[in-house]
């Protein structure tokens, strides 16, 4: 096997490749491309000094252009506020009554769920929504009405 400088390339952007699938942080994917455009480089015949700028700018540029996109991207909610993490998160349910430190139990999806109010004031019962789950516990505000 004739090991040239593109097979350098290739074997350096596999073995990001595999560390990128081994610990899942998408930027040695970036670097990785690089490494592809510095093989293509050197299939086209570019020296080595062409090949390595080639390959640091194009993985630099990724790098930096991936960075920039996760940062301007909204974070998403923590994730006992998160609808994509708990499907319980916006459902409604009934409050009968309230305790006097703002918890109540009611059923919710066939078993009795421990509550407690979030929202401003004092609590009143009737219809509300989740909006977080900590634990064993629902956190409810009153919802809007319809």
């Amino acid at each position: 096997m004739d090991w040239n400088a593109p097979m350098f390339w290739w074997l350096a952007a596999g073995v990001l490749v595999a560390a990128e699938l081994a610990t899942g942080t998408f930027y040695l994917l970036m670097v990785a491309v690089g490494c592809v455009a510095g093989a293509l480089a050197a299939h086209a015949g570019l020296g080595s000094t062409g090949q390595v700028a080639t390959a640091a700018l194009l993985g630099a540029a990724c790098t930096a252009g991936w960075h920039f996109k996760r940062a301007r991207s909204p974070r998403s909610a923590p994730a006992d506020r998160n609808s994509d993490v708990n499907i319980d998160i916006g459902q409604t349910l009934l409050v009968d009554a309230w305790a006097a430190d703002g918890t109540a139990r009611v059923p919710y999806r066939g078993a009795a769920w421990n509550v407690r109010y979030a929202g401003s004031g004092t609590p009143a019962p009737g219809e509300h929504v989740i909006v977080a789950v900590q634990g064993n516990q629902l956190r409810v505000a009153p919802a809007a009405p319809r």
